[in-house]
């Protein structure tokens, strides 16, 4: 009988590679299993990029199984080469630190650490930083061939364009992780995006050449990938972050809720913790009554509640809503800041309050005779509000929290009015 973790995994196409797929289903069958997941701390947050081995891994505890969370403030000194094309930029130690505690913190939310059971932390360097270079020499990299190394796909697809030393041992010391794991904490699989399985598979092959035969597994995840070829995780404005700061849950919410009809299903199996009977019935309504975006509402949902909690969720829906009804002296200046951070931002003169001169001025209008059909004819909104009235002036009380204006112009056309 097939291990029902696995089968749900399978279900969900989160299976990629395994070491010994047999070997692996025994072993979860037959006792609560140790495994852990790593990142290195490159940014202070992560982003949703990274998200898909991390919920993974929370399966795993859902399931009974406790998990390891390793951030590399180790590695992180040294940089991975995995899906690189050329060398990382190098950061100092405090800053490392700084995005150690700042993907901690998402951890936490990510895992359940406060239970008998529950989840660890572990930070890399605690254990790298005590190795000496005599050590790293003798200890580990005598275990290791070059030409081993050198057929390592994340090695070869550096070589044409060059890498340095430091990153060609950063598979070693990541295998290093796994063998101190392994003999500390009982860990007995590392899982990981697929672009992580020459790492993996050092760490197994280090600890069978230093310990002989030791009960190790990997197991890899699919690197996620739009129906339209595009890199995912990413938007016009750049990575979109669990970080608040660096993504508003409204934004992040936003990003789930226009995932494409094409990729909707494959990201509620991968990103949600729905069941298998609620997704197909979602993938039903997604082909009965796509109009209705029934499927894309509960990925933005369930995502966005995972990751920033209800509250956030209830903000980010209520911002949606009152932008799509065009309410928005209903929302607040950061509110509105946050639904309007894609839109064209344009400046104009605090003398000029006429609302013709300052349709053309700003370039919202391309000229007076089109502004004054543009507000004749009702296609000028100011702040959500229809404005027919030719010889209207604009005044203090059009200023948002004294700050800016929006001004739309037909049905989906918005400005920023900022004042100079």
């Amino acid at each position: 009988m097939t291990n029902a973790l696995l089968e749900d995994l399978k279900w969900r196409g989160l299976v990629y590679q395994q070491t010994d797929e047999e070997g692996i289903e025994k072993l979860l069958d037959n006792e609560q299993v140790t495994l852990y997941c790593g990142a290195d701390p490159t940014a202070d947050s992560l982003h949703i990029g990274h998200l898909l081995p991390f919920l993974t891994l929370r399966r795993f505890q859902e399931h009974g199984h406790r998990p390891v969370v390793l951030i590399g403030g180790g590695t992180g000194m040294i940089g991975d080469p995995s899906g690189k094309s050329e060398e990382r930029k190098l950061l100092n130690e405090e800053q490392i630190e700084q995005n150690v505690q700042g993907i901690a913190e998402q951890m936490h939310r990510l895992f359940e650490f406060d239970t008998e059971k529950g989840a660890q932390l572990v930070n890399n360097k605690d254990w790298l930083g005590q190795i000496s270079l005599i050590d790293f020499l003798r200890d580990y990299g005598k275990h290791v061939g070059v030409n081993y190394m050198l057929a390592k796909d994340s090695i070869q697809t550096r070589l044409e364009n060059g890498i340095s030393f430091t990153e060609f041992t950063y598979t070693i010391l990541q295998a290093i992780d796994f063998g101190h794991l392994n003999r500390e904490l009982n860990c007995k699989i590392q899982i990981g995006g697929s672009d992580q399985w020459g790492n993996i598979t050092t760490g197994i092959e280090l600890m069978r050449r230093m310990y002989g035969q030791t009960e190790a597994y990997g197991f890899t995840i699919p690197l996620v990938v739009k129906a339209d070829g595009k890199k995912f995780g990413k938007t016009e404005g750049g990575a979109v972050w669990l970080d608040p700061e660096k993504t508003s849950p409204y934004e992040f919410y936003q990003f789930w809720i226009n995932v494409s009809d094409d990729d909707v299903i494959k990201f509620l199996k991968y990103f949600t913790f729905l069941s298998h009977d609620e997704i197909d019935r979602l993938e039903q309504s997604l082909q009965e009554a796509p109009h209705l975006r029934e499927a894309q509402k509960a990925l933005a949902e369930d995502v966005t509640r995972f990751i920033h909690g209800q509250d956030a969720l209830d903000d980010a829906i209520r911002i949606s809503d009152a932008l799509f009804k065009g309410d928005l002296k209903s929302l607040s200046a950061d509110e509105l800041k946050a639904g309007f951070k894609d839109v064209p931002q344009v400046e104009l003169s605090l003398e000029t309050t006429n609302l013709v001169d300052a349709i053309v001025e700003t370039g919202i209008s391309s000229s007076k005779r089109q502004a004054r059909e543009d507000i004749n004819n009702g296609a000028i909104y100011i702040n959500g509000e229809r404005q027919q009235d030719l010889k209207y002036e604009l005044s203090e009380e059009d200023k948002i929290e004294g700050e800016f204006t929006i001004i739309r112009r037909g049905k989906k056309k918005y400005f920023m009015v900022n004042y100079k």
